[in-house]
């Protein structure tokens, strides 16, 4: 079992990485059961930080751990005192959705401060913050900062998450493996930081964005239990641009090492699982709504939710007396223009010279809106740095001039940019007196400037009275939204723009300013029911709902961790599900002498990914002597044909073959093979055959398999959402033309499989154990193994068959699979290296070497 320390994680993780300290600790556990610390959670000298202790307290409560970059706090030194001064940002998100819960409710936030604190006062910083706002700070080296933020999470993941790729130099920074490794150092600091304060058993943690997707890793791997959720504000891009990320892998599987992954979106939600899909090779279900990946035992689920706003905030901003003095300054400024509103961060993909063009184009078209219509244009400081961004604003100032001298006069500017730090009161006042809003963004996660132009609208009476309206006077908005804006889906009265089209952001700017007033209400009024009733409190309750529901069976399964470095995951099975020990299983072997042994061909005693099926000499050696015992029934037990399995199994003249799923059937080598009763009633092949046709000629990749009893049409080559697509249908297809005759319709494994009823493997498992009670020789021993669902009708036989009357005596049942997996077997081994061993032990107990012979003992470790 891979060890759990996580002191030489960087190492494992890529090589070289930056010699970053590890973080002292420094800042005080907090108990939550009486007793030492490390007593409970494996600090002491003889502890170990598994986080999986049985410890339970009455008294202990569960407390919310929010992880963001940055804290929700503002820093500021006192120059009197030259001492630190801090204070909440009430507008931060992560503040804010304290709000979905009660105020019992404990939170602490760990993540950076939006200062350089010096090395000297970090300790004292860290216990004002820890005392006073329940903040840990997470101290990165400024040099570490710089590449982990303005380098890798900034030039590279942002980028590439808005759909831009380093085609040439000009156009992005390529992939750069310092900063990435700058990247690795920073989670793992920030992981140490949870681990400080983290009590596994009764805390949540709730990691946010993608500054920190390879932080589950590590906090997994200290805790293999610990209760995790994530969420990203950011979209996630389709496979064909995230798979050119050299580190795809290893984002991916920090994210799964998640309990709830949050979305806000359909579409982010799809493209993450589509990367899982083509990438890791995982299938996702959806039970009961709720959508699942299964990741080595454990159920991974995604949550789909768009964040909302905290309207009491805003509404408290529009009863502020500088708010009121705004609205009445900015009415008189656009007396009888209408305005319309445009409120972005200053980057490319926040479309704002796309928006210019629109304008210009809308004054262009109608020329009897020029004096009477403006667009204000507040630009906020841009969160990163670099030409793009230099580029953008150059290029949006060109444009602006350009609209003013030709469209403009002394009297009246068309486009107003407003480029400067702009309060909240004073954006405030203009939502509330624009006409229209327009949200333009090339790509952009969520993007709230919708959500606030609404409540504003609505207003208050506080505002009512400061614009001049009555309370019951109709409140009427309207939006312009970009179809790549993560807000769109969920404002059905918005006019959806695609941002690069500038003659159809025109025309809808045109639609917004001139459509009736009633159709403006009816639209306010139903976003208005949307954002009210799906604000912040609403979307963190919903997430941590969903997040508790995700790790109530933690403790109902066995963990252990597997893996190294950044490929490290937890392994969560069944308790009853254990491996399956050599030892245990050759003490049983000898003790018995009535034995059935099945094992299944592919994926068993021949990997499943080797080119070449023939079994290897090891393993005809292996059955030949488990054969040449008196005392054993063995049986390759395949969904493969005769011809190929006889070939291949030829030196083995006592094995018994089940081809076809026991289609066929042969005693052993000088027997004739027995066909299944259903051989003549095979008519239902030419109905099937021309439809896998007509699907293989659709699917590139597919093919047809024929085999005697059955037709097999695999898409394991073929596109795997395409060929996983064409597979549901073909189901369907197969379902609706066969239903009325004796055929069984089966998905498995990239394939779909037509074969008569009553062939399974399982049907073969009973036929031999019952031929055996019938000559006498019931069996005290029963092995099966296989990797697959087909042989999931083996373990059921076998279990229902020995439960039988007909036994005078239980025999010991071994039904083991291959894989750590789901199963109805009771055992698992690991690869078809494992099973050829333990066939091996077995065989050598039927043929002990004499002990004169030198002998070489293999240990086998088992994992009860």
């Amino acid at each position: 079992m891979v060890s759990r320390s996580y002191m030489n994680f960087l190492d494992l993780a890529s090589g070289n990485l930056l010699e970053i300290p590890h973080t002292p600790r420094s800042i005080p556990r907090v108990m939550t059961v009486p007793g030492i610390i490390s007593d409970l959670d494996g600090y002491g000298p003889h502890g170990s930080n598994d986080g999986d202790s049985e410890i339970a307290s009455s008294i202990c409560h569960e407390r919310k751990i929010i992880v963001t970059n940055m804290l929700p706090l503002h820093a500021k030194k006192d120059p009197g005192t030259a001492k630190w001064c801090f204070s909440w940002d009430e507008d931060s998100l992560y503040l804010q959705l304290k709000d979905g819960f009660s105020p019992e409710t404990e939170f602490i936030y760990v993540g950076s401060l939006k200062a350089d604190i010096d090395a000297s006062e970090q300790e004292e910083v860290s216990q004002k913050l820890l005392e006073d706002f329940n903040c840990v700070p997470t101290f990165l080296p400024q040099d570490l900062q710089k590449k982990f933020y303005l380098g890798f999470c900034k030039q590279q993941l942002w980028p590439l998450f808005h759909y831009m790729l380093p085609m040439c130099p000009d156009h992005g920074d390529r992939f750069d493996r310092t900063l990435w490794q700058a990247y690795v150092s920073a989670n793992k600091m920030f992981a140490d930081k949870i681990m400080e304060i983290i009590s596994p058993e009764e805390d949540y943690v709730w990691v946010h964005d993608y500054h920190l997707m390879l932080l589950p890793t590590f906090l997994r791997k200290g805790y293999n239990r610990v209760k995790l959720g994530f969420f990203l504000h950011s979209p996630f891009p389709s496979s064909e641009i995230y798979r050119t990320l050299p580190v795809r892998d290893e984002i991916l599987r920090g994210l799964l090492n998640c309990d709830l992954i949050g979305f806000h979106t359909f579409d982010y939600a799809r493209h993450f699982l589509s990367c899982c899909s083509r990438m890791l090779g995982l299938d996702y279900e959806s039970k009961r709504g709720h959508i699942g990946l299964d990741y080595f035992g454990r159920t991974v689920y995604i949550k789909i939710l768009p964040v909302g706003i905290h309207i009491c905030r805003l509404e408290s901003v529009m009863n502020l007396p500088s708010t009121s003095a705004k609205v009445k300054e900015i009415q008189e400024q656009f007396s009888g223009r209408k305005v319309i509103l445009g409120i972005d961060d200053m980057d490319i993909f926040k479309g704002i010279s796309l928006k210019l063009l629109a304008m210009e184009q809308l004054l262009q078209q109608h020329p009897d809106l020029q004096g009477k219509v403006v667009l204000v244009q507040i630009v906020n400081p841009a969160r990163g740095s670099g030409k793009d961004v230099q580029e953008a604003k150059r290029e949006t100032y060109l444009t602006a001039k350009r609209i003013n001298d030709v469209y403009g006069s002394p009297e009246y500017e068309p486009v107003i940019l407003i480029d400067r730090p702009v309060p909240r009161y004073e954006k405030t006042a203009y939502y509330a007196l624009a006409e229209c809003c327009i949200v333009n963004a090339v790509r952009d996660g969520m993007n709230l400037v919708p959500y606030k132009y609404i409540v504003c609208r609505q207003g208050t009476p506080y505002m009512d009275k400061a614009m001049g309206i009555t309370s019951d006077s109709p409140r009427t908005s309207m939006l312009v939204v970009s179809e790549f804006v993560g807000c769109s889906p969920s404002l059905s009265g918005a006019i959806r723009v695609n941002p690069w089209d500038i003659e159809a952001v025109a025309d809808a700017l045109n639609l917004a300013i001139t459509m009736r007033e009633s159709e403006k209400q009816l639209r306010h009024e139903k976003h208005y029911r949307y954002v009210s009733t799906h604000d912040v409190a609403y979307w963190a309750r919903s997430f941590m709902q969903d997040l508790e529901r995700a790790c109530q069976d933690h403790y109902n399964k066995r963990c252990w961790g597997i893996g190294f470095g950044l490929g490290f995951r937890v392994v969560s099975l069944s308790p009853s599900f254990r491996r399956l020990c050599i030892e245990h299983i050759v003490s049983a072997y000898k003790r018995t002498n009535r034995r059935a042994i099945f094992l299944d061909y592919d994926g068993t005693v021949v990997p499943q990914t080797s080119i070449v099926k023939s079994p290897s000499s090891e393993v005809i050696s292996v059955l030949k002597a488990l054969c040449n015992d008196q005392n054993n029934s063995v049986f390759i037990v395949s969904g493969r044909g005769k011809n190929s399995l006889s070939g291949w199994l030829d030196p083995c003249e006592r094995l018994g073959i089940a081809a076809e799923h026991g289609y066929f059937m042969r005693w052993n080598k000088t027997c004739e093979w027995e066909t299944h009763s259903v051989a003549d009633d095979l008519d239902w092949k030419s109905i099937v055959e021309p439809i896998m046709r007509l699907y293989t000629e659709a699917t590139d990749g597919s093919s047809i398999e024929v085999k005697e009893s059955a037709l097999v049409w695999h898409h394991q080559d073929a596109d795997p959402d395409f060929g996983s697509c064409q597979a549901k249908e073909l189901l369907d297809h197969l379902e609706n033309v066969l239903a009325n005759e004796p055929v069984v319709v089966k998905r498995g494994q990239h394939i779909v499989e037509v074969k008569p009823q009553g062939i399974s493997k399982g049907s073969v498992a009973e036929k031999v154990l019952s031929n055996m009670v019938d000559q006498g020789k019931p069996p005290d021993f029963v092995l099966c193994i296989g990797d697959d669902k087909s042989d999931e009708d083996m373990f059921e036989s076998i279990l229902n068959t020995v439960s039988a009357p007909t036994l005078p005596l239980a025999p010991e049942i071994f039904a083991c699979t291959v894989g750590r997996k789901s199963s109805k077997a009771k055992y698992y081994l690991d690869d078809t290296v494992d099973v050829v061993k333990l066939l091996q032990g077995l065989a050598t107990a039927s043929c002990p070497k004499p002990k004169y012979i030198e002998q070489t003992l293999v240990s086998f470790e088992s994992i009860i």
